[in-house]
């Protein structure tokens, strides 16, 4: 009985931030718990530069526009390089990361990983992807403390979201994989080596990423 409880509220919560701006995640709320100072400024989607759209996509998942909250064909191609021993490659897709990061934590683990799934597949049923990249870009963490779009590029560029250059987006971007060490406005040699990948696919990647580029 308290599973089904459980399970219809977060049914519900998934409905309700179709709508309605989530107050806080429990990786900001353990941010906040290590004595972090919260820094976050939602915005909508429109108030994001297209530049930093465009780059997500082609930096965390080239076909966000096309799956259905899981992109198996990723997921085969991360498990046949961990077997040829290329190396490991990430599989998550924007829409698995939204899940992660607003109902679920960061640290690793099998039971995360299994749990991502049944979300994002439920999100992105009841989500736009407009509406899912625009929690994400909200919620994404961007440094110590540091949540979302428009406080990423205040704190690191002194701009606004909406005003950020491809470049300035596509270092954000980089970021991503690891906020608390990657500095976009102090990039390492190896951060501007992924920056440049990433800055690189971005003219591919526009006709792929239209759900979040039209208005």
């Amino acid at each position: 009985m308290a599973l089904l409880v459980i399970a219809g509220a977060l049914l519900l919560s998934i409905v309700v931030f179709r709508f309605v701006t989530p107050p806080i995640t429990p990786v900001m709320l353990a941010d906040k718990l290590r004595g972090a100072t919260l820094k976050r400024h939602w915005v909508p989607l429109d108030k994001i530069s297209p530049n930093l759209r465009l780059a997500v996509v082609a930096s965390e998942d080239g076909r966000f526009c096309a799956h259905w909250g899981v992109d198996w064909a990723a997921v085969k191609d991360a498990v046949e390089a961990a077997h040829s021993l290329k190396g490991v490659r990430g599989a998550s897709t924007i829409s698995m990361q939204t899940a992660k990061n607003l109902y679920l934590w960061n640290e690793r683990s099998y039971v995360r990983k299994a749990l991502e799934v049944p979300f994002a597949y439920l999100m992105t049923a009841i989500w736009p992807k407009r509406r899912m990249m625009e929690v994400y870009l909200n919620i994404a963490q961007w440094g110590p403390g540091l949540y979302g779009a428009e406080a990423a590029s205040r704190y690191y560029f002194r701009k606004p979201a909406s005003a950020l250059t491809r470049r300035e987006a596509v270092l954000l971007a980089a970021a991503l994989p690891n906020p608390r060490l990657r500095n976009p406005a102090k990039p390492s040699r190896r951060m501007l080596l992924v920056a440049n990948a990433v800055e690189g696919r971005m003219p591919y990647m526009v006709k792929r990423a239209q759900c979040v580029l039209k208005p």
